[in-house]
């Protein structure tokens, strides 16, 4: 396993960390197998772990704290706020009301006194910079937290946060988790320089693009995967989008055969190769998909194999760009582009 400096915080966090959104009724992974798969994860020399208070509302959280009890101390340990949890209405956002009382019921859930990192998950357009970054600041104050980050924003609100830091002295995000992978490059023309500029950690989610990098998704085989089940539309090659990742998948497998490596290992290193990324977040299901996908955890790619990769899939591209969550408010909104 490799690690690297998480930003500027001076904390070591290993290249392939472990995302547990599958963790619970997502996954259909249960306590014995997600206590399984982070004994492996550790064993291997990942030291980081992900997951959220909406991933199963509240289960992953709990799973995960029954697997890390006893060893909390050797994991930095991340979780994340924003999204509803529930139907009532000021049970999600980033407001000071929610992320303060959010972070109590994950600490419960967890059974634990602190976080090591804390993220908002979602930039929410109806809460302020400064609303959101006073109450994190309160709650590192307060021991709860040691570092707050971002996840899934536009470039423009990263650089919008930091300057709202500064300006009224509160503590800034040090971190953000954009989604990343070969076949959706688009972050790299302008979050990931950004978060350069910053100096941000970048933990980068679904690096196998949502199954897509994992080999199972080939010409002339049906894929039956758990995603396949919960977004079929994400795998209907009937839609133009998935027909330009199968054909960029099929010519992705012929350069990591002729390099001697899976497809997973061409997919990880490939995101792990670039100067802005600290971490990948891998999210398995099974002890067979974490086997398969911590083998790529000495991965280097050789600048030919990444010039290869970029006559497939060109740098700054998005081959399903409706899948994009940080695509911003105007574009998906015709009236916020229309004066009245």
């Amino acid at each position: 396993m490799q690690y690297r400096t998480l930003g500027r915080t001076g904390v070591q966090v290993s290249t392939l960390a472990l995302g547990a959104m599958n963790f619970g009724a997502i996954g259909n992974t249960g306590q014995d197998e997600a206590t399984a798969i982070v004994d492996a994860a550790l064993a291997a020399g990942v030291n980081l772990i992900d997951t959220a208070d909406m991933y199963g509302q509240g289960e992953s959280e709990v799973l995960v704290g029954r697997a890390i009890a006893g060893r909390r101390d050797d994991i930095v340990l991340a979780t994340k706020a924003t999204m509803p949890m529930g139907e009532e209405r000021n049970h999600r956002g980033n407001s000071r009301r929610w992320l303060v009382r959010a972070l109590d019921d994950s600490l419960r859930r967890l059974d634990v006194d602190h976080v090591d990192l804390y993220q908002i998950h979602r930039w929410d357009p109806a809460t302020s910079d400064e609303e959101a970054l006073s109450a994190l600041t309160d709650l590192q104050r307060a021991g709860k937290i040691r570092y707050f980050g971002s996840s899934t924003f536009p470039a423009y609100r990263i650089v919008q946060a930091q300057w709202a830091a500064r300006e009224h002295r509160l503590g800034r995000y040090v971190t953000e988790q954009p989604s990343y992978s070969i076949l959706q490059r688009g972050i790299e023309a302008h979050v990931l320089p950004v978060t350069e500029e910053y100096g941000m950690g970048v933990l980068a989610w679904s690096p196998l693009a949502s199954g897509w990098l994992s080999g199972a998704v080939r010409a002339g085989r049906e894929f039956s995967g758990n995603r396949a089940k919960v977004l079929p539309q994400r795998f209907d090659l009937g839609i133009p989008a998935n027909r330009a990742r199968l054909d960029a998948v099929e010519k992705l497998v012929k350069v990591a055969d002729a390099a001697g490596l899976t497809l997973i290992q061409l997919a990880l290193g490939f995101v792990t190769a670039h100067p802005a990324v600290t971490s990948a977040l891998i999210g398995p299901r099974t002890l067979a998909h974490l086997h398969s996908q911590l083998a790529a955890a000495d991965t280097v790619l050789s600048a030919d194999i990444l010039d290869e990769i970029d006559t497939i899939v060109a740098p700054g591209v998005d081959l399903a760009p409706d899948e994009k969550f940080d695509t911003p408010p105007a574009l998906l909104d015709p009236t916020l582009r229309r004066r009245r």
